[in-house]
């Protein structure tokens, strides 16, 4: 492991990293350490999103602020942000991430109680930790930490996940920590996606069947307790299910939601042209931005939009494969809990949209206002890109060890 720091060292500068592997330079002719058809999804995702908050947000922001660009401003702030930690994930070689991901892991819990203690609230929920201007959202944090930790534990106890079930349950209990903080906040979609990543994870590793039934169940169970216990959930269910019934009560938000996707039609209103987003469609710029899109962009703008970010989550798939197949199982490991987060919380969301699951809250990835989502998501995307680049330059040293 020493040599490895040292060959990726965190601070190390090497003449061609990473600034000119950007352009696709590498050590070998013809290589590309870096995957630059990721790295553009990414950037085109982020650039989307930030032309639709614009178009999204200028009337709730009028309403709010008197000044229709207040949340536009913001979002430049959050890109701004993005840039940084870009610059600072790419740096960091994916060893680090494994050696202080139960760390990580501790500090996100102490950041979850701190929420309880002193956070910020706001529309009765208590998810945000204030810094001086900047409000954290801990439970996207929580998501990042977990997909590592989960890919750390995966790897220190593989034989035991297969052979037993004490292994199969030891990340529940942690998963079950977590969950019950952030229920506290409350955010039942969070622990949603912290569940399936675990679930989807587990299934990866090879655990065995009858423990999947078994939590499968539970987790059911779970998720229809919860919902009965509360009833500002038991109304989101059910409105769902049938928004019309009460078009103006607790089916608004949905109905304005199908509204907008039946005035997109084949090709769209044209971009600015949202009539849903003139405070018709609460949350516009947030969790129902899907909507916007398919009324300003129509059906194929949707189309356009699902392949971006199908190509992302397939990418992921593919990393893990590859690294799994180096001998490199951390690094898959890691890369299918992301490609899972991802794809799971963008089919949560466009569902909810669309009337085809209840909402939940969750973002779309890298599209929707959201300065912790935002951040959060980029340097997801940016270990990915830095796992698929060390695989890249183990191959190149490989064939050039073999040309001495």
């Amino acid at each position: 492991m020493a040599s490895n720091e040292r060959q990726l060292g965190l601070f190390e500068r090497r003449p061609d990293w990473p600034w000119r592997n950007w352009l696709g330079g590498g050590d070998a002719p013809g290589m590309q350490l870096y995957d630059r058809s990721l790295l553009g999804t990414v950037l085109a995702l982020i650039a989307f999103g930030f032309v639709m908050v614009m178009s999204a947000s200028l009337a709730e922001a009028q309403t709010l602020t008197g000044n229709p660009f207040h949340f536009v401003v913001r979002h430049l702030v959050y890109l701004a942000g993005c840039v940084v930690i870009a610059a600072g994930v790419l740096r960091v070689p994916i060893v680090y991430w494994d050696k202080y991901s139960n760390k990580l892991l501790f500090t996100v819990l102490g950041m979850l109680l701190l929420v309880l203690a002193v956070g910020h609230t706001v529309n009765g929920a208590t998810r945000w930790l204030a810094v001086g201007p900047i409000r954290i959202q801990v439970a996207e944090l929580a998501k990042f930490a977990f997909a590592i930790y989960m890919a750390g534990y995966l790897v220190r106890r593989h034989e035991e996940i297969r052979e037993n079930a004490k292994g199969f349950y030891k990340p529940i209990g942690v998963l079950a920590v977590y969950a019950f903080l952030i229920l506290l906040q409350p955010d039942l979609g969070t622990v949603v996606v912290l569940f399936v990543i675990t679930v989807g994870l587990l299934w990866l590793a090879g655990a065995r069947l009858k423990d999947f039934i078994i939590l499968i169940m539970a987790g059911l169970a779970l998720f229809v307790l919860l919902v009965v216990a509360e009833p500002y959930r038991m109304r989101r269910v059910t409105s769902f299910l049938d928004p019309w019934q009460d078009p103006f009560g607790t089916g608004y938000q949905l109905t304005q939601s199908l509204m907008a996707y039946g005035r997109g039609d084949w090709f769209g209103q044209g971009l600015g042209n949202s009539i849903q987003k003139l405070e018709y469609l609460p949350e516009a710029h947030t969790d129902f931005i899907f909507a916007v899109v398919g009324e300003e962009l129509g059906f194929v703008g949707i189309i356009a939009v699902l392949s971006v970010l199908m190509f992302l989550v397939i990418r992921a798939v593919q990393i893990g494969n590859w690294c799994l197949t180096s001998d490199k199982a951390f690094e898959g490991y890691l890369a299918y809990g992301l490609g899972i987060w991802i794809g799971f919380q963008t089919v949560v969301n466009i569902g909810a949209s669309i009337g085809m699951l209840p909402t939940k809250g969750l973002t779309l990835p890298f599209i929707s206002y959201g300065g912790s989502s935002l951040w959060v998501m980029t340097a997801a995307a940016m270990i990915l890109l830095r796992i698929d680049y060390e695989r890249r330059l183990s191959q190149v040293q490989a064939v050039q060890g073999k040309g001495k």
